[in-house]
Order: C-alpha cells, then structure tokens, then sequence
C-alpha cells in the first residue's frame, strides 16, 4: 500500500458525497464507497458491514470482493472477532496479520484470499455504532495516521448516507400509517351513518371484514369508501 496524498483523499470523499446527495439506492452508495474506499486505500478487500440489531449480528452489506467464502462468510456477534470488537469499543482496530492474529475469526478464508494486515474503522451516527468497514492488504502494512484518519472520514461518510436513507423509509411508514388511519376512520363514519352502528360496533365490522377477507384494514377501508362514492354518483 503506497502513502496516500492529501488530494486523493478529497477525491475520494468528494466522490461519496456526490453519491450521497445523488439518488442511488442506498445499496448502490455502499458499493461505491467500498470501491473507492479500495481503490484511494490500495485495499484488495474492504466490506462494509452492518448491526443486525435483532440478532446481534453483524452483515456485511457490500464489498467489492469477488471471493464468495469471503462473501458468504458466517456473521460475528458483537464484541466477536476483529469487526466486532472495533464495534462494541467504538475505535478503529488495527491487526498486522490476521492470519496470526488470535481473535481474527476467519484465518483459512485470510489465508485462502492471501489477506495479510486490516484496519477496521466503526461506523458512527450520534455516538451510536452502526457498523465497520473493513480494509485488507495482501502484505504486511503499518497503517499510519493518515490513513487511519482518511478511512474514519469515509466511515462518517457512509454513516450519515445509511441515517439518511433509514430516516426517509422511517418518514416514509409514518406517513402511510396516517393516510391508512384516515381511511379508516373515513370508512368507520360511512358505516355509522350507512347502518346505524356506533363507533366501536363499526370499527369491530371493519375489523371482521379485514379478517375474513385476509385484507388489510386499509384495503378494507378504501372499498367502503370506494364503494359509497359509487352510490353517491
């Protein structure tokens, strides 16, 4: 791995936040800032890997590795292995061999892939760590600050790229679930005033109707509603 320069570096950030501001899918910005991260880095490996907060696990979500034992590798729990300590202390982690490094998890794939030194930087969003990414040489490599400080700027990178995303799906179901109640109510009213029911003999019809017919309560709402614009015309 050569020293990197300081313009390098802006161009590599510059890239990810080009990215970031585009409107790429947020799996297709994650393999772009592993591919850039490999190539400002020198990297013939570097994965970026997410919490699972349900299983506690930690997933790779891209990389730019052809390797498929690499790819398809089993997960480390938190606090597990290289990843998951870096994760669970929240600091960057250097190793200068995994392959004789006793907490590294995976030695035979490292050895298979020719994998040698790694830095693993944590993923960072309002002092709670998402995720790592992962960088690998294929010879023995002294990570200087430098390069330590550049991987941590794109870690921040990709941190705030995968808050984004998850505050729009978020602002996104919010939304839906309004609109799904408004419906509801709207079709619970036709009901009352349609069939003389009160209020929570309406919400239980609508509620059996959705059962039955295997729909959501949505979908149930809008053919009531559908249905009374139909007699009104």
């Amino acid at each position: 791995m050569e020293n990197i320069n300081f313009q390098e570096n802006i161009k590599a950030l510059s890239k990810i936040s080009k990215a970031i501001a585009s409107d790429l899918y947020l799996e297709d910005i994650l393999r772009l800032i592993v591919s850039v991260t490999a190539e400002v880095m020198g990297s013939n490996i570097c994965s970026l890997i997410l919490v699972d907060e349900a299983k506690q696990e930690l997933v790779i979500r891209a990389t730019q590795s052809i390797s498929e034992e690499y790819n398809k590798k089993k997960p480390l729990k938190i606090g597990e292995g290289i990843a998951g300590k870096a994760i669970e202390q929240n600091r960057p982690i250097v190793v200068k061999d995994v392959t004789k490094e006793a907490e590294y998890k995976h030695k035979d794939i490292a050895k298979k892939e020719g994998l040698k030194s790694l830095l693993c930087v944590p993923l960072v969003v309002k002092n709670k760590v998402i995720g790592a990414i992962n960088c690998y040489t294929n010879k023995a490599h002294n990570f200087s600050d430098t390069e330590i400080n550049i991987l941590t700027s794109i870690a921040s990178q990709a941190a705030v790229a995968i808050e984004n995303t998850e505050l729009l799906v978020k602002t996104k179901i919010i939304r839906e679930e309004l609109e799904a109640r408004k419906k509801v109510e709207r079709a619970k009213g036709i009901l009352m005033k349609e069939e003389g029911m009160a209020e929570d003999q309406a919400y239980l019809k609508l509620q059996k109707y959705s059962m039955d017919m295997r729909k959501s309560m949505r979908e149930v709402a809008e053919a009531i509603i559908l249905a009374h614009e139909f007699k009104k015309q």
